[in-house]
Formats: structure tokens, sequence, C-alpha cells
């Protein structure tokens, strides 16, 4: 598909939140929509993430200082790329580049994408304070929330179906 520009969406909340769960249910969603996605995580809990392939050739190409390593086969490209540390507008970019109709990032709290926000408890309510542009409050158990629309996290088939229309109505603004 991929005509114009991509649609991001970000998932975020706390950790063990849902947001990886809800993330892949989405992905799911638009394959089947016939829509190509991309997905971008944050790797919020401190250190680097553990890279595939560690002790394969083209991570000894990384581990040696290259930029970029990439190794592909049947099709599939496996990436692995050094980017500015609190810049992920640039592997925004490459996505862009790669014709995706929907990025959807799990985390980055303090961009200024849409949000999904999964919230696990009366405490978690404070986030909604902290984030600009939301479209969705998802929770674990009924919580005080004025804002709207807001689902509870039994009711997956509304706010899933919520989230497909959403989701239809602004790709390729």
């Amino acid at each position: 598909m991929a005509v114009g520009k991509p649609l991001i969406i970000q998932i975020v909340g706390y950790q063990n939140s849902g947001k990886t769960t809800l993330l892949c249910k989405l992905v799911d969603m638009a394959v089947k929509e016939g829509w190509r996605v991309g997905t971008l995580k944050h790797h919020g809990h401190g250190g680097r993430p553990l890279l595939e392939g560690q002790g394969k050739d083209s991570y000894k190409h990384y581990a040696a200082g290259a930029t970029v390593s990439a190794v592909e086969g049947e099709g599939t490209l496996q990436l692995t790329a050094r980017v500015e540390a609190g810049n992920p507008e640039a592997t925004l970019e490459l996505y862009r580049q790669m014709e995706i109709d929907l990025i959807l990032v799990e985390g980055y709290k303090g961009w200024k994408y849409p949000k999904v926000v999964l919230l696990r408890d009366q405490e978690d309510v404070r986030l909604l304070k902290e984030l600009e542009q939301i479209v969705a409050i998802i929770s674990k158990g009924n919580l005080v929330i004025s804002e709207s629309p807001y689902f509870l996290r039994e009711d997956e088939s509304n706010y899933l179906s919520w989230l497909g229309e959403y989701m239809r109505g602004h790709l390729h603004e």
C-alpha cells in the first residue's frame, strides 16, 4: 500500500502495563488489512538491548564499529545500526524510506505523536497529565477516568475495533 506519509501511533504506559501485547495485536490487525508496518521499541530499562545474532558475522561487523550492519536471507533483512542516543526520529525517517504505512512505537512518552495509554491502576492515572495527543486509554481495572475514549482491558474487541477504525481513518493523512 504505502502511499503518502505513514501513520505513527505510540503505545505508552509504565512497565508491565501490556504495551508489547497490544502492539503485537495491532501489528496483526494492520497486516491483515494489507498494510506495511514498522515498529520501534524504547529500551527504557537502561543499558543496551541485547542484539540478535551475537557471534554471527554481521554482529562481528557491528561490534568492530560499523555504523550499520545487516544480514539478508530469504527476503528478511536484520539491521543493526548505531544511532544518536535520544534521537529516535532518525529511525522513523529510515522507516519512512521503506514505504511503511503504519509505525507503531512502544514507549518514548515524551514524543508528540498520537498515543494509546495503558494504565495498570489508579496510581498510573497521573501519567495522563504528563502526555500529549492521547487518542485512547485502556486500563486493567475500572479507574476514575474523565477522558475518553476509555476502555477496560477486558473489552478487547471494543478497543481493537475502535483502534482499527482510528488507524483506517488516519492512514496517510
